[in-house]
């Protein structure tokens, strides 16, 4: 679960990301206006934005199947601690 936690730590902390990219753009582009180097710094910046969301989105998906296979686990366990337990019984009658 711990692991899970952390994704959504991960997703959690790339949220305002985008935002504060695009502010810093802002800035850029008013201190560059003019230069043709701005068209290379959108396409940069639409590129990290695109990279940014495929990041969040995988976050979002990991911590939902490290959710699950902890859930599985568990059961996992249960069942296997249950199994043994006829077993346990009979020795301590000994």
């Amino acid at each position: 679960m711990r692991a899970a936690g952390g994704a959504d730590a991960l997703h959690t902390l790339l949220g305002p990301v985008r935002s504060e990219l695009e502010t810093a753009h802002e800035g850029v582009v008013a201190g560059a206006a003019g230069l043709e180097a701005l068209t290379e710094l959108g396409a940069v910046r639409e590129s990290w934005q695109r990279r940014i969301e495929a990041a969040r989105r995988e976050c979002r998906s990991l911590a939902g199947n490290l959710r699950e296979v902890a859930r599985a686990q568990g059961e996992t366990n249960e069942a296997v601690r249950q199994s043994f337990a006829p077993v346990a019984a009979r020795g301590g009658a000994q």
